[in-house]
């Protein structure tokens, strides 16, 4: 009988640990923030880049929040405003015209690149539009709803 108790005892602390731990390693998971960006290159050609944005804790942050908040650096921005492109959308080639992130709101938007390369635009895609020469990208609204986004333009 002592064993039996024992045996449950000890599975019961492997359960507890096991499950303060997954918590910390899931705690200690964030969900990356990614944009994609689009630059001009030497052949004038625009390409794309995956970039991971650094988040960092608050410095002087609550124990309480430090594990809960956590920010990028800072970037200079002039001006902002939102955008509405109807279905059927399309603006063929052209560089951006002015370096700023897009952000997708709702709806669906696509861009598509030298080559064919389509990047979808849907709501909690960030795009990084830096290629204001070339060639350029042509813009699009998919589907039959409005594609709504922020423009967010750069301090240069």
């Amino acid at each position: 009988m002592k064993s039996i108790v024992s045996g449950i005892a000890l599975v019961a602390a492997i359960t507890c640990l096991v499950g303060t731990w997954r918590d910390t390693v899931a705690a200690q998971q964030h969900t990356p923030v990614i944009l994609t960006r689009i630059y001009t290159g030497s052949d004038g050609q625009t390409h794309t880049e995956r970039v991971d944005i650094k988040l960092s804790p608050v410095a002087g942050m609550l124990a309480q929040y430090a594990q809960s908040r956590e920010e990028s650096q800072k970037t200079k921005v002039t001006s902002s405003q939102f955008v509405r492109f109807g279905p059927g959308y399309v603006e063929d080639w052209h560089p951006a015209a002015e370096r700023r992130y897009v952000i997708t709101l709702s709806g669906r938007g696509e861009v598509e690149l030298p080559g064919g390369v389509k990047l979808p635009l849907e709501p909690g895609r960030v795009l990084q539009a830096d290629d204001v020469s070339g060639k350029g990208h042509i813009t699009r609204t998919i589907g039959q709803a409005d594609w709504v986004a922020l423009f967010v333009q750069f301090d240069e």
